[in-house]
């Protein structure tokens, strides 16, 4: 785990909130490992506020999140449309994808908030799936806060012990999201033509453009 108690020391808990905006918005970096490390810091050293940690950390996943979100919502569609089917990805495919995405979008930003990978690309996907705002809002923040309170207090009152518990935890969360994608992968391959109609059914008109929502996620 890297050493970020003189980032940390120099800057404050603001440097948690940038990590973990930066990391939120699509930009790889240890946003979780600065909110540990800090949340560490905090408990043995008392140096800063573990309540203001958690604060900033929750903040800058929401943030962080919504800037995914907007350059999803702004940019990824167009690029799926103009060179989606040179990775298979036809109209008909990405409306199912969104249709998915407006079903259980809210899950996956929620939960991919807990998984190293979606953590970081989940807010962009559900972008360019044109996921409803608030309801993107609404589910980002609530895993944003919930993520935030449980990395951030279990590194205070835990110490180095978390990274124990918090190491696993994480490798867990991804094996499962691994193989929920390979299981929804086959599932879609298996009923794509059902599936595909449902979606146009669904989103009529242009890809985008149609403001049905679909059901909660």
């Amino acid at each position: 785990m890297p050493d970020f108690s003189e980032l940390l020391i120099q800057f404050g808990p603001w440097a948690v909130f940038f990590l973990v905006a930066l990391e939120s918005s699509g930009i790889p970096l240890p946003g979780e490992t600065s909110l540990v490390a800090a949340a560490v810091l905090a408990g043995h050293s008392h140096h800063g506020s573990i309540a203001q940690i958690v604060t900033l950390a929750a903040a800058g996943a929401i943030v962080g999140d919504n800037v995914g979100f907007w350059v999803g919502r702004e940019y990824g569609l167009k690029l799926l449309l103009a060179h989606g089917s040179k990775i298979g990805l036809d109209e008909d495919r990405l409306r199912l994808g969104q249709y998915l995405f407006r079903r259980y979008g809210g899950t996956i930003v929620f939960f991919g908030r807990f998984v190293a990978v979606l953590r970081a690309f989940a807010a962009v996907l559900a972008g360019a799936n044109k996921v409803p705002p608030l309801r993107f809002f609404l589910f980002n923040a609530a895993g944003g806060i919930v993520w935030a309170c449980i990395f951030g207090f279990g590194g205070y009152f835990l110490g180095a012990d978390f990274h124990r518990i918090a190491g696993p935890f994480g490798l867990a969360a991804l094996v499962l999201a691994l193989a929920g994608l390979a299981f929804l992968r086959r599932y879609v391959r298996t009923h794509e033509a059902r599936m595909i109609a449902e979606a146009r059914a669904a989103l009529p008109g242009p890809l985008g453009l149609n403001p049905k929502a679909g059901s909660v996620g």
